[in-house]
């Protein structure tokens, strides 16, 4: 029998959480180093290159990689011969460690958590509760995996129930591109076969929890079906040319990951869920010799990458910036923005649509004439920050805002991560506006751009409060030009062109 104590449990669930937040696995940077040396579009290995970066600002700071800090996800196996030390539920000792984990002091991680999702949907303050998964298997510990799912990837989870005689591998490069670049690309694909609807869904999480591998089975050839697949799938998803940030190259998957389960004749259910340039998840055994320790990996590991401005690269001034002005940039080329803009994402821009919508004015000091908006929702600072990780949200969310947003408050710009929808490039092709692209899984090196913040409007909405950042050489690609020309369609087309012709992947 061994005893588990309910401090050296919670204490083990906050520090992983803190470790995950700052700390990408190393299988994880390693593949995306190869990615960095083999790519041979411009756009992408720039975009791989700053979250390479960025990982290892973040390591070195101790600083979310990501503002995105995730929703907190726990796969628990118990043993049958542990006892607890505590009057605590399991359930209650876990969201204790990710309340510890989520307002620590030294680093602050972002509430995203919301209670009553379909109606007020109040945040939670401490992001909890997690999402647990439990199971009894025989033994004497206790096996943790811990994840800090973002919302960008897992938004674009799908799932399908195919025919038994149907093609998954023809559902998956059908579903893939659909998903756009919102889970920000390169990532892993975990993919769930089989059980029943949770089931499939249950499988491809746990999947992402896998190590990355790929190169290794591409060197030794696969030994069973399921390996055949895993090969199959990378090769033919790489293929499409989505690429880095959806920006169009060589590598838009690092893995494909695969677990299956028996299931109903009549049924094959198919689960696919993406993990994002912020893949964060970390494991652990309690064996009742007190707390989990996780042993930090050695700087020396990450890849010798820099991030360099290009000898083209345009720089703006955004307090002198005029609609002329950004009518002349071109799609795909890098702008270096310094001085202030506003901020807001979803919450705000319902806020600012409903006050627009009654007749009523918008706030004192909430002026977007001839501005540009950034969709942020960033890290509390600590310590001498102005402001924590503030990486960019999926701008596809603002799409239904657009057009109000450019008619009737007079912005100019819109800064975001991933493409924007039909609906929205209609509009910004409409008011000869633009949209530029951050890169998403570097908001760490985005912070460091920040010179000064203040909130400026809807306090109460706490990190979709709407802020004014000040800023110098923050990095951006024009994503979509004032003509309605798109990066997100041209490069992927581009590229998987390139690759169909000569065979790059």
């Amino acid at each position: 029998m061994t005893n588990i104590k309910e401090e050296d449990f919670i204490q083990s669930i906050a520090d992983a959480f803190q470790f995950i937040s700052y700390y990408h696995p190393l299988d994880y940077i390693k593949a995306l180093g190869k990615a960095y040396e083999r790519e041979a579009s411009e756009a992408a290995k720039d975009a791989i290159a700053q979250i390479l970066v960025n990982s290892r600002m973040s390591a070195q700071g101790q600083r979310p990689i990501c503002q995105d800090t995730g929703i907190a996800v726990v796969f628990l196996k118990i043993g049958m011969n542990v006892h607890w030390e505590t009057h605590k539920s399991i359930t209650e000792m876990v969201n204790e460690g990710v309340r510890r984990a989520y307002t620590d002091p030294d680093n602050v991680l972002r509430a995203s958590v919301l209670r009553d999702p379909a109606g007020s949907r109040q945040n939670t303050q401490d992001n909890t509760p997690a999402v647990i998964h439990f199971e009894v298997v025989p033994g004497n510990t206790v096996d943790v995996k811990v994840a800090a799912k973002g919302g960008g990837s897992e938004n674009k989870s799908k799932f399908v129930m195919l025919n038994p005689s149907d093609n998954l591998v023809d559902w998956v490069l059908k579903t893939v591109p659909q998903m756009g670049a919102g889970w920000c690309p390169p990532g892993i694909l975990g993919i769930g076969i089989g059980g029943t609807a949770e089931k499939a869904m249950l499988l491809a999480k746990s999947a992402l929890m896998m190590p990355i591998d790929i190169h290794e089975l591409q060197a030794r050839g696969a030994s069973n079906r399921i390996e055949a697949l895993r090969l199959e799938l990378y090769e033919k998803v790489n293929a499409l040319g989505i690429g880095a940030q959806g920006l169009g190259g060589l590598t838009t998957v690092l893995d494909v990951k695969i677990l299956d389960y028996p299931t109903h004749a009549a049924s094959l259910p198919i689960a696919m869920i993406p993990n994002c340039a912020a893949t964060r998840h970390a494991h652990f055994i309690l064996d009742g010799n007190g707390p989990a320790h996780l042993t930090p990996p050695s700087l020396e590991e990450w890849p010798q990458v820099t991030w360099e401005v290009g000898a083209q690269t345009r720089r703006v001034n955004l307090d002198t910036v005029k609609p002329e002005d950004v009518a002349q940039w071109q799609p795909g080329e890098r702008l270096l923005l310094s001085g202030k803009f506003l901020t807001g994402r979803d919450a705000a821009h319902k806020r600012i649509a409903d006050l627009l919508a009654k007749g009523e004015p918008l706030p004192a000091g909430l002026d977007f004439k001839n501005r540009f908006i950034y969709y942020v929702g960033p890290v509390d600072a600590v310590r001498d920050e102005v402001v924590g990780p503030a990486g960019p949200t999926t701008a596809t969310r603002m799409d239904k805002f657009t057009e109000m947003m450019l008619e009737k408050t007079g912005i100019i710009g819109m800064i975001g991560k991933a493409e924007r929808g039909p609906q929205a490039i209609e509009a910004i092709k409409k008011h000869k506006a633009v949209y530029l692209m951050a890169v998403g899984g570097a908001a760490y090196l985005v912070s460091k751009a920040i010179r000064a913040a203040r909130v400026v409007a809807f306090a109460d909405l706490g990190m979709e409060a709407v802020h004014e950042f000040e800023v110098q050489d923050m990095p951006v690609t024009v994503a979509v030009d004032a003509n309605g020309e798109s990066v997100h369609k041209t490069g992927p087309a581009e590229w998987r062109a390139k690759i169909a012709t000569v065979g790059l992947s």
